[in-house]
């Protein structure tokens, strides 16, 4: 008898830890560092936040529902793209992404029981929140070509605010808002392109008239300094025509007491300028002023003298 027990031991040891395999799976559950967890005891829920390995009741005693803690990602469901109006009642096509956590598992059980339910919930609350502050800005604070004007990142602050405010009793944590979309319907979009089109003219004609003016200015001020230089340079050139009329006025008196040394010093002055270089002249001695340079010549004569 005994010898028959341990010929099958190794049946009886592989049949122990089976047993205990599956008493350790119906009586235990395994948490993730990215899960939590919510445990119904005959329906009363109860939060587990911690990772690793717990004990439960086998159901129906206890029921473990696992959700992923992480950060999701929604942009909506029906309607995540839709048209919607602004406070100057022009339409757009706006479209909005929400990041969310679970913080409290067992509010958002109690309140949802699964993911897809929350999203449905949450979908609506987006909806809501976005055609509300889309509507309370003009269409110009939307759809801009100059950053300046936009008002989007106030949009996107005021949805996510009424969104945290909203969510935040149901277990939902809203991290982050953004603009997923932002267009506008065919039969607004000329009207847009029109008032874009006037709006780049006037700023065109308003360069147009601020370059003309500019220019205006310059060629005036111009024409001023023009005048100014021209009048000053007259004015000296008559100061030095002046001067230059009272020193010659002088020579002149000087030559008149003697006429002949006048045209004396002419002729030889002009001379000097014709021979100021290596020249070489053929030319009649008759020819004044070469007539000094004659050979007999009173005047030379009486030079060298």
């Amino acid at each position: 008898m005994k010898n028959r027990f341990f010929q099958h031991w190794p049946t009886m040891v592989l049949g122990a830890a089976v047993a205990a395999v599956l008493l350790t799976a119906v009586f235990s559950y395994q948490l993730s560092q990215t899960e939590c967890a919510v445990v119904t005891t005959f329906g009363r829920p109860e939060a587990v936040m911690d990772s690793g390995l717990h004990f439960r009741w086998p159901f129906p005693f206890q029921k473990v529902y696992k959700f992923d803690r992480r950060i999701r990602c929604y942009d909506g469901g029906i309607g995540k793209l839709e048209e919607t109006t602004t406070s100057d009642q022009h339409n757009i096509l706006a479209g909005i992404y929400v990041c969310y956590r679970i913080s409290d598992p067992k509010a958002f059980f109690v309140s949802f029981t699964t993911i897809p339910n929350a999203e449905e919930q949450l979908n609506s609350w987006m909806r809501g929140f976005k055609n509300s502050a889309i509507g309370s800005y003009r269409f110009s604070q939307i759809v801009n070509t100059d950053a300046k004007e936009l008002k989007i990142t106030e949009i996107e602050n005021t949805i996510r605010r009424n969104l945290a405010e909203c969510t935040g009793r149901f277990g939902m944590e809203i991290v982050g808002v953004g603009m997923t979309t932002v267009n506008v319907p065919q039969s607004v979009s000329e009207k847009v392109f029109s008032r874009m089109i006037a709006e780049r003219k006037r700023i065109a004609d308003r360069n147009i008239a601020e370059g003309e003016s500019e220019a205006k200015r310059i060629r005036i001020k111009a024409d001023t300094d023009r005048t100014i230089a021209l009048a000053e340079a007259e004015a000296e050139a008559q100061r030095i025509r002046a001067a230059g009329d009272a020193e010659a006025a002088k020579s002149y008196a000087k030559f008149n007491e003697n006429p002949e040394l006048a045209s004396y010093l002419r002729q030889l002055e002009s001379l000097k300028r014709t021979l100021k270089g290596r020249t070489t002249l053929i030319m009649d001695t008759d020819t004044v002023p070469f007539t000094l340079l004659r050979p007999g010549s009173d005047r030379l004569n009486d030079g060298k003298k």
